[in-house]
């Protein structure tokens, strides 16, 4: 038994749809009959073919929000779409800054519950069931939500493949956004974008990660190196982020970004249960780490017991071999 209709919260950047946006329309598709989504910008009609081909038959769209932070208007919006009778049975959202944003408000416009951080969904019985990974993801947690719809769910990047379904373009339908008052005043004036050489965290194929083991910020270096000949992307433990050596964007794990690339490299790295939960689903998982009771290596394919500062530098020189 699958649900009517599901709608997914889509994002783009600079015109291309989010890989998280396109992971939750390929679930949708298997969830519910019709998927649609919501979009906040004046260029749906640009992005219309790519949400089609994921699946979406419609988009719904504020339209230009003139740099307005889009909490305030897209759930006002999105509110109003709901209460008018165009409900659908459950509202999904990718964990990332809007989308927490948005259904956090519209929880509270809509006196819903949202069920945050999912990384499964799945219909029992006609209705949704979420599963959550709680302890530092070492148990699972299965809900039901038992009220009325719409179902508000965040759902944790990189938990399902996004698939394309061939569809045509989605209509584009745009929806008005209620006066938000003050509320609403709020205005984006600039944006800063970390420079960066190579993919991005999310969606490399390779990424090397490094840690404590380094020994001091200096050595981080070895890490980028190694990432820039592997054509993959540096990642960082949340201890080498709160020693300040690497920016927040680097890290890998619970409180920072998960990562499912097809090689992880653990450099220098112990294996908290924390960053485990932002790696553990890597394709080929190589460790290096001097402690052979590294927790590290409970999840590794391949496990080189050895001193960071002596194995990477090696590693770098053989490949520049080549």
């Amino acid at each position: 038994m699958t649900l009517s209709k599901i709608w997914v919260l889509a994002e783009a950047n600079d015109g291309k749809v989010t890989t998280p946006t396109l992971e939750l329309l390929t679930k949708a598709r298997e969830l519910a009959g019709t998927v649609e989504a919501i979009y906040a910008g004046g260029d749906a009609d640009a992005i219309a073919a790519v949400l089609g081909e994921y699946g979406a038959s419609k988009v719904y769209t504020t339209g230009d929000l003139a740099g307005a932070l889009p909490g305030v208007p897209v759930a006002a919006a999105v509110a109003a779409l709901v209460e008018a009778g165009n409900a659908p049975d459950a509202i999904l959202a990718a964990t990332s800054y809007t989308g927490r944003d948005i259904v956090g408000r519209l929880s509270a416009k809509l006196d819903r519950t949202v069920l945050t951080n999912s990384t499964d969904l799945e219909v029992v019985d006609g209705k949704l069931v979420t599963t959550v990974p709680v302890f530092g993801g070492t148990t699972d947690v299965k809900t039901t939500f038992s009220e009325a719809g719409p179902h508000l769910a965040l759902v944790r990047p990189k938990s399902f493949a996004a698939e394309s379904a061939g569809g045509a373009a989605a209509a584009v339908e745009t929806i008005a956004v209620p006066d938000g008052g003050k509320s609403a005043g709020a205005k984006v004036v600039n944006r800063h974008v970390e420079e960066r050489e190579g993919p991005s965290l999310d969606e490399a194929a390779v990424v090397v990660s490094g840690g404590r083991g380094l020994g001091e910020a200096e050595k981080y270096a070895m890490v980028e190196d190694l990432a820039k000949l592997l054509s993959g992307a540096p990642g960082a433990s949340r201890a080498i982020v709160d020693a300040g050596w690497v920016p927040y964007s680097y890290q890998v794990g619970q409180t920072g970004k998960v990562v499912k690339p097809t090689v992880y490299i653990a450099a220098g790295i112990s294996g908290a249960t924390q960053h485990m939960v932002g790696m553990k689903g890597s394709k080929n998982i190589i460790a290096i780490n001097k402690d052979a009771e590294a927790p590290i290596f409970s999840v590794s394919d391949l496990g080189i017991i050895g001193d960071i500062n002596k194995v990477l530098p090696q590693l770098i020189e053989a490949l520049k071999a080549r």
